[in-house]
């Protein structure tokens, strides 16, 4: 498994915890590596992703709800949810460097949906991967319109919308209560 790829994946699985628990960013990130100890530069990479994803979470997520026809992003699968958020930022710092003239960016296009169905086949449901497909072909085809905007901005208030506790501030069906509902 290549650098990149394995980067993704271990991407993935810190969003999914980030998302399920109420620890700190850093401290989810760094107990992933205590645990999962990975190569220097994929390490780089999957850190770099997830603190991304993390700043930019509101505008990404707009995208994907507006891609995904009638699917709201909190009745996605968790795991769905994430790898739609790690590919969308993936595709748009690729289009956004071909804008540029600066090549493709980090990974083609076909690259980078090609390793997100690999891993929602991985670590999703028997359907995840044709899921993952559809929505992201439709937000990549809204990137490559030429004149349509998409500028991705960090959150208004300098912190991101995946904040404690991230999975019942969404309202994720399942998600496990906040405190004050265990105390009622």
């Amino acid at each position: 498994m290549g650098a990149r790829t394995s980067a993704r994946e271990a991407a993935l699985q810190m969003l999914y915890a980030y998302e399920r628990g109420d620890e700190p960013l850093e401290f989810v990130l760094r107990g992933y590596w205590r645990e999962t100890p990975g190569d220097a530069e994929g390490r780089e990479y999957a850190d770099a992703l997830v603190r991304e994803v993390s700043a930019r979470l509101k505008e990404i997520d707009q995208r994907i709800e507006t891609a995904s026809r009638n699917w709201r992003l909190t009745r996605m699968a968790a795991i769905d949810r994430n790898l739609l958020r790690l590919a969308t930022l993936e595709l748009w710092r690729g289009q956004k460097r071909f804008e540029n003239g600066e090549g493709e960016g980090d990974a083609p296009r076909a690259v980078v949906m090609d390793e997100a169905v690999e891993l929602a086949k991985k670590f999703g449901s028997e359907e995840s991967g044709k899921f993952v497909n559809g929505i992201l072909e439709r937000v990549a085809n809204v990137l490559s319109e030429k004149g349509t905007p998409f500028v991705l901005q960090p959150s208004d208030d300098g912190d991101s919308s995946l904040s404690q506790p991230r999975s019942a501030e969404i309202g994720i069906e399942g998600a496990p209560p906040s405190g004050d509902e265990l105390e009622s």
